[in-house]
Order: structure tokens, then C-alpha cells, then sequence
């Protein structure tokens, strides 16, 4: 077989392994179940994820998803392309990523990067109203929605090292030297807004404005912000009602639910033993994140859809996805996200603050950091709003990128 050229796009189409589609629902079919304690109530999910809704979307996978239908979908949904990169400080890199033209002459490039347990598919529902909107005064973007590599199709990274510093190299690759976007905007969510951030302070020349609806900053030392340390000393009395949500997620979060971050930041390799051979494991473990960081009240996941998340993870045994954390934490060099939400970013930052995120700080916590110019609140949504309210974030894309900060920014 031809080696593959540096920067040159192969068209790509998703079929998973006949073999593995098989053996999956032969897994499926043999899974042994735990048991729920009787005191244990129905939605009580303090424990992990629900037996009785695990059980029943496996007995679904084996006997009634029509992963054929679905890949076919996601195949005429998707302009899917493959492209082998070379990575500063790594090496070559093939990389998985959708690409959609806008037809209008002035339309945006815009980046969408994805976070942990999502792949590409979280911009299933948000491309075409970018890149096509109805309205013609609406802006437009051309999108660009690389999967991180090992999350989902294309090719998992072969050594250690590949973290969010040298992922945001990759991506700046792709945008700059392969697609020819000598300037573009960003997007990101989760492990996205570490993956942007990065690019942003790597390569300011050509990201020229950002969008976030998750930003895991802490607040400043006290000695260089009294007056915000002292906003949070008495928050009580001091934040909004929406601070104080946000302040209680976060600490809900690190109470209750970080444990899995603890897992796949030291040893994912063993967890990924029990997760990338066992598709209920797995389904397990990724349905507890989906009900625990969505917001439930105000959407609920189809089957379908949650089963088509999991076989991004499935189909790579798992353990890349895993194995990103453990990468990310140990990466060294001036970017490394030990550091990044330390210093201040000039890049315009736009947020939107969806109430069941995880990891959405009081905003002075974030001007610390970032040069944020445009913030809006909304009253639904959680950690994957791009599929749990496209609309909302879409707006919010398209208000903060059409403004004059942004503008400017472009022209700079």
C-alpha cells in the first residue's frame, strides 16, 4: 500500500468491521448484570449508572440498533475526510475530520472541537444552520469538525505523549497548511475549550476569536484579586443566583462525580481491560456522564443516539479515549494545561453558560484569564449543548462571530 502524503486529503467513508459488529452483540448477549440494592430508589443514580436502563439499552444494541442504518446516516451527514499531518514535537498524525462548505462568499472558518465521551457527531445537529442558515443577513461558517484522535473514526495516536498541546498543533495544521484558512475562529466544549485554548495561545496569528460553554479555571491568588477573593468569601450575599448554581455544580462535580477523572488520568490502560472488551462496561460507564452531566429535565437522549455515542469509544477498545487524560496531565512544555489557565489570553472570548454545566465559574474568575467580550445565560441546557439545544448554541455562534470584536479581530 502507497504511503500516504503530508497534507493531502482522502475522502472517507465509516464502515466498522463486519467481525466486531458481531462479537459485539455476542458480548452483549452473554453480559452478566450487577444488582441494585433494594433501598436504592429508581432515579437515585448516587451509586452509577441505573441497571435497569444499562440492561435495557444493551438488550436494544443486541436485538434491535441497526448500526448499518446509523453508519449510513452519519456517512451522508458528514463530508468525512482522512489526512496525514506532521506534529511539531510528535511526529506524523493521520487525522479523522469533517469538513462543510458554506456557499456564501462571506462565511466564517470556524473550528468545532469535542470533549470526552462525545466524538465529531456532538456538531451533527449545529452544521448545516451554520453553514446554511436561511436567512441570508444571518452569518455563515464554513465548519470544520476534526475527532480527536482515538475518539471515534480514523487513526488513535501509536506513542505516549499525545495530549490537548499537541492535538491544538495538529488542528492548526489541518486549518492553516491543509485547508488554507490563514484565519479562523473556534469552538469548544470540555475537553474542545482545553484543545482551542491552547491553539489560541499557540498560535494567536491565526485564531482570531474563540467560543466556549465550558471553562475550568479556578479563581485568581487573592494577593493579586482581593476584590474577587472577597466576592467569594462572601458569595452568599455577593454572586448572582446564577454563580451560585455554577459554584454548586463545581463543587458537586468534585465531590461526586471526578472520580472517573482520577481513573483515566493515572491508569487508563487498565481500565480500558474492562471497558474496551466489555461493550456493557463501557455502555455503563458513558451513560452515567450522559444522565449525570445533561440536563435531563429539559432533554432526554434517544437510544439511538446514545448507542451511536458509545460505538465512537467501541470501536477503538475504548482505551484512547481513556488514555487522552493520562496524556493531557503529563504533558510538559510551555502550553501544557497545567499552565494555560494560568495566564491571560488576549484572544476575543465569547461564553455561553448553560445551567447543568459542569465547569462554568463565576465570570471574574474567567477575566482573570481570558478577554472575554461577549457572555449570555440560558436557562436550559448542560455539558453537550450542541446536541442537548443546538438552537441556543447556534445563536450564541452566530452573535458573538458577527460582532464588531470579532471583525476587528479578523481584519487584524
Amino acid at each position: 500500500m502507497a504511503q500516504k502524503s503530508f497534507n493531502k486529503p482522502t475522502p472517507y467513508t465509516l464502515r466498522v468491521d463486519d467481525q466486531l459488529l458481531d462479537v459485539t452483540k455476542q458480548k452483549l448477549r452473554l453480559a452478566r448484570f450487577p444488582e441494585e440494592q433494594i433501598d436504592v430508589g429508581d432515579d437515585d443514580w448516587s451509586q452509577g449508572a441505573k441497571v435497569k436502563v444499562v440492561k435495557r439499552l444493551a438488550e436494544y444494541w443486541a436485538d434491535g440498533f441497526d448500526w448499518r442504518a446509523v453508519e449510513a446516516r452519519i456517512n451522508a451527514d458528514f463530508n468525512q475526510f482522512t489526512v496525514k499531518v506532521d506534529i511539531p514535537g510528535y511526529g506524523p498524525q493521520t487525522l479523522h475530520y469533517a469538513h462543510q462548505l458554506s456557499s456564501r462568499p462571506d462565511a466564517i472558518p470556524l473550528l468545532f472541537v469535542q470533549g470526552w465521551p462525545g466524538s465529531f457527531l456532538e456538531a451533527r445537529k449545529i452544521i448545516d444552520p451554520l453553514t446554511n442558515p436561511s436567512d441570508p443577513t444571518t452569518q455563515a461558517f464554513h465548519v470544520v469538525v476534526p475527532s480527536i484522535p482515538g475518539f471515534g473514526p480514523g487513526e488513535a495516536p501509536t506513542k505516549s505523549g499525545f495530549g490537548p498541546m499537541l492535538t491544538a498543533r495538529g488542528f492548526n495544521t489541518l486549518m492553516v497548511d491543509v485547508l488554507g484558512y490563514r484565519q479562523y475562529v473556534t469552538q469548544g466544549g470540555d475537553w474542545g475549550t482545553m484543545i482551542t485554548r491552547s491553539m489560541a495561545l499557540q498560535f494567536p496569528n491565526h485564531v482570531r476569536a474563540c467560543h466556549h460553554n465550558f471553562f475550568p479555571c479556578g479563581p485568581p491568588p487573592w494577593y493579586k484579586a482581593p476584590f474577587t477573593m472577597g466576592r467569594l468569601i462572601l458569595s452568599p450575599y455577593l454572586y448572582t443566583n446564577r454563580e451560585l448554581d455554577s459554584l454548586k455544580n463545581m463543587q458537586y462535580y468534585r465531590k461526586e462525580q471526578d472520580g472517573y477523572l482520577r481513573v483515566q488520568s493515572t491508569r487508563p490502560q487498565s481500565l480500558g481491560f474492562g471497558l474496551g472488551d466489555s461493550p456493557v462496561g463501557l455502555l455503563g460507564w458513558l451513560v452515567e456522564k450522559f444522565h449525570e452531566w445533561m440536563d435531563v429535565a429539559n432533554y432526554t437522549m434517544p437510544d439511538d443516539e446514545i448507542l451511536t455515542f458509545v460505538m465512537m469509544h467501541w470501536m477503538q477498545g475504548a482505551t484512547p479515549g481513556l488514555r487522552f487524560y493520562k496524556m493531557a496531565f503529563a504533558e510538559e512544555g510551555e502550553f501544557n494545561i497545567k499552565g494555560d489557565f494560568n495566564r491571560y489570553l488576549g484572544t476575543p472570548i465569547g461564553l455561553s453558560h448553560f445551567p447543568k454545566e459542569i465547569a462554568l465559574p463565576p465570570y471574574d474568575w474567567v477575566a482573570w484569564v481570558a478577554n472575554v467580550q461577549f457572555r449570555r445565560e440560558h436557562d436550559r441546557g448542560g455539558h453537550f449543548a450542541a446536541v442537548e439545544c443546538p438552537e441556543l448554541l447556534v445563536q450564541d455562534l452566530r452573535d458573538w462571530f458577527s460582532s464588531e470584536a470579532v471583525k476587528r479581530a479578523m481584519q487584524g
